[in-house]
């Protein structure tokens, strides 16, 4: 058991810290099954740095205060250049020793302050910040952070002994692409989603129930020591790689020399702000030196060898003339603000999300307000909230509408649920984007049938589902505006050809709640036709790999509407019913490619982009379409490009297609 312990927590390093695995996700699944056995059996042997800690517990008591060993303290703050000079000269008037020093430059992540405590090794509080002085005990929700050690140091292997004691200070945050995956789970649910991610990050840690935390896609960065008993390096930049050998998760930092460096750098920071994985509102300068930090002291409660420098802000006022709705492929109706135009960031924005109804109703955001609208990175802008001072009195309360705006039929509402949906499968607005979907690359894949020829289809009646698609005759199209005798001939040889795509792609394209490409391809390899997928009990459904309760109750719902009955039936006629050719060779070929993952670019001479990704899949390996430190390998054809250049620079092997074949052994 101590054995697996060490062998999993080492391998989590390697997989949330260094983003570098050694061992693929089955392997490592098996490796934790091992160990829950036996906890399982003995659970007088759970030790605080096992794995199956970070899984969240219970129902726990509200939050017992903690004590801090020092003053967890916030920095004074500069908003420009010349903010940051003038620090520098009252901390160099105060001691002369600053004029010679060197300096770190590190991200200022709007997250969570956390504060961790280590004895002998072992992770055994974890606290908030609370007032500076004393937090809030949140032990239980900090382990599920898998970024996070157990044990210190995470590799045996590395020379040096944690003191006995260790606090150090970390920010805890969602990452900007896991919150916006979080909020579209939880919007295509019908879940009410969440305003940004330090906001999320700071609730899922408060939680009384840490399996809930569990859930969160938390991460946590270190970047200061609070106290310990034993000795450590004297400069920050020391201190950050001794965190980092120890199997901490640390920040990027910039060492600098002088003022001027700083600055320098601090501009190209600036510069680079919407590339960052996290959302951040500044960075923090710090004196290298650790003891003329000490020595500074305090101004008020403000470390003097400490300064944030905020960015400019991306938070600016404008009207909002009107609310209106988008009803999505799902039925769900989503509201969003028509703004007078304003520039946020550089970018001209005109409409800005509202969330869902409950959040214009919690904000009381109306008509003719003036709103707050943020923009952060790549983020969709948002309206933060009115400003109630501006209100002139003949701004009307919003009511949400009782009836679809495309179709007319009346909106309905689940209890439990934050969405509203339109239920009518014939909704224009819903079939436009339905149908965008199913034929869509990753769905059905029918080239030629873009988004305008999906709505001429509509408007003029010739498609009321995605079945009437495959009804489409030359005459039919011959009717629409742009189109001769060739490009009608194509679009029906498409979808001809899409009649052969396997079951997996057919179940994504039909736009199942929660049924995306990866547990489409679940449900394929254990189930090879939609009639026994359509037959499956809940208690089936359920039993089925990455499939839960929520998810299984709407797929068994989905296949016993009297609508979407009809629309197998019409499919089946039809002759759309694809077999998954390999739903039983796939679970006994060899996996050869287990753990590994792929990316192909360029043309190859025999195989098809679809035929490669299969075979890799077959073999047990993965396919994805970004080159990064996880991907083994590279495949490559003919018209590479960027791709090939990014994985030389990475070191990641290349393979062309005979290369591709002598892995999997032909």
């Amino acid at each position: 058991m101590l054995e697996l312990i060490e062998t999993i927590n080492f391998h989590s390093y390697r997989y949330h810290v260094l983003d570098a695995p050694v061992i693929s996700d089955a392997e490592y699944d098996r490796l934790y099954l091992e160990l829950i056995q036996i906890e399982t059996a003995h659970p007088d042997w759970i030790r605080l740095d096992s794995p199956s800690r970070r899984t969240g517990s219970g129902i726990s008591d509200k939050f017992t205060k903690v004590t801090h060993p020092a003053p967890i303290l916030s920095l004074a703050a500069a908003f420009n250049e010349a903010g940051i000079r003038s620090w520098f000269e009252r901390i160099t008037k105060i001691d002369e020793r600053v004029e010679g020093s060197a300096f770190t430059l590190e991200p200022k992540i709007d997250g969570l302050t956390v504060v961790l405590h280590y004895e002998d090794g072992l992770l055994v509080q974890g606290a908030t910040r609370g007032d500076g002085e004393t937090g809030e005990d949140i032990t239980a929700n900090i382990r599920t952070i898998r970024s996070l050690p157990l044990k210190i140091p995470v590799q045996q292997s590395v020379a040096i002994s944690p003191p006995h004691r260790l606090v150090v200070r970390g920010e805890a945050y969602i990452p900007i692409v896991d919150f916006a995956l979080l909020n579209k789970r939880l919007q295509e649910a019908g879940e009410k989603i969440y305003q940004n991610p330090r906001n999320t990050a700071a609730g899922a840690l408060r939680q009384l129930d840490s399996s809930l935390t569990a859930s969160r896609p938390l991460t946590v960065l270190i970047y200061s020591i609070v106290d310990c008993d034993g000795a450590v390096p004297e400069t920050q930049a020391e201190r950050l790689e001794y965190l980092r050998l120890l199997g901490f998760p640390v920040p990027e930092y910039q060492l600098c020399q002088s003022l001027d460096e700083v600055i320098f750098a601090f501009r190209l920071f600036a510069d680079r702000r919407d590339l960052l994985p996290f959302e951040a509102d500044g960075a923090v300068i710090k004196l290298n030196s650790i003891a003329i930090s000490g020595d500074l002291g305090f101004s008020g409660k403000d470390p003097r060898g400490a300064l944030a420098v905020k960015f400019q802000a991306r938070e600016v006022s404008t009207i909002l003339h009107e609310i209106r709705v988008n009803v999505g492929r799902t039925g769900v109706v989503t509201p969003y603000a028509v703004l007078e135009p304003v520039e946020v960031g550089g970018v001209i924005v005109r409409q800005a999300t509202l969330h869902n109804f409950e959040y214009i109703s919690e904000k009381d955001i109306r008509p003719g307000d003036r709103v707050l609208i943020k923009r952060a990175g790549d983020v969709i802008p948002y309206v933060i909230g009115p400003i109630l001072e501006n209100r002139t009195g003949t701004e009307k309360v919003y009511t949400i509408p009782v009836s679809c705006p495309d179709c007319g039929q009346s909106l309905e509402h689940i209890e439990g649920e934050v969405a509203w949906y339109c239920i009518n499968t014939a909704c224009p607005a819903q079939l436009i984007r339905h149908i965008e979907h199913f034929v869509s690359k990753s769905a059905l894949d029918i080239v030629g049938l873009g988004i305008k020829i999906v709505e001429q289809l509509v408007e003029s009646g010739l498609v009321k589902d995605v079945a009437d698609i495959f009804r489409l005759t030359e005459a039919d199209l011959l009717q629409l505006e742009g189109f001769g005798s060739k490009k009608a001939e194509n679009l029906l040889n498409s979808i001809s050809e899409a009649k052969k795509q396997p079951l997996s792609r057919l179940l994504t394209a039909l736009g199942i709640r929660g049924v995306g490409e990866v547990l489409a391809a679940d449900l394929a390899r254990v189930y090879p036709d939609l009639g026994s997928i359509s037959n499956l009990t809940l208690e089936q459904l359920q039993c089925i790999e990455n499939i839960g309760p929520n998810t299984a109750l709407t797929i068994f719902d989905w296949f016993r509407r009297p609508s979407n009955q009809q629309l197998l039936d019409k499919l089946h006629s039809l002759g759309v019913w694809p077999i998954e050719e390999f739903s039983h060779s796939r679970t006994v070929a060899p996996q050869i490619l287990s753990g590994m993952i792929f990316v192909v670019t360029g043309t190859l001479p025999n195989l098809s982009r679809e035929e490669v990704k299969e075979l890799i899949e077959l073999s047990g390996g993965k396919v994805t379409d970004s080159v990064s430190k996880k991907t083994n390998y590279l495949v490559v054809g003919e018209n590479a490009g960027s791709k090939l250049g990014k994985a030389r620079e990475l070191g990641i092997k290349i393979l062309d297609e005979s290369g591709l074949l002598k892995l999997v052994g032909n």
